[in-house]
């Protein structure tokens, strides 16, 4: 039988998001990282706004509970494309200063802030099993 506390995911601490060893290099990447004085996990990695977070949180445990309950746990978490779009809005929304002047410029906006700042938030990615560039590992 397993037993979780499951309220420790209603919080925003992020020694809980490393629960699993699938997010490791994650967690260690932050934490050794720039974004670590300032954010959790959550800061970047769901809305800001109390309803939306708590659904995106809900939408993810259910998935976690059901990959540990079925054993079907991935080598490497890749975001979804609704995971990648939160994560840009909360790139926007603290650094909006900084990123205004792009938003004026006539380059097109067709990619990503982490394409191109991939190790600022969690640091060089060092060894990974499932390289970035295998997509088909989406989660």
């Amino acid at each position: 039988m397993y037993v979780s506390d499951f309220t420790a995911y209603l919080g925003n601490n992020p020694s809980t998001c490393n629960n699993c060893h699938v997010m490791d290099a994650a967690y260690e990447g932050w934490y050794h990282g720039g974004h670590q004085s300032w954010t959790t996990c959550n800061d970047c990695h769901t809305p800001h706004d109390l309803i939306p977070k708590y659904w995106v949180k809900a939408k993810s445990g259910y998935h976690h509970v059901t990959a540990f309950i079925f054993n079907n746990i991935p080598d490497a978490i890749r975001a979804k494309e609704s995971s990648k779009e939160i994560v840009q809005e909360n790139c926007v929304r603290c650094h909006e200063e900084t990123v205004s002047a792009l938003f004026e410029s006539p380059m097109e906006m067709d990619r990503f802030c982490f394409d191109c700042h991939r190790s600022t938030p969690h640091g060089e990615r060092g060894i990974s099993l499932l390289p970035y560039q295998h997509k088909e590992q989406d989660q």
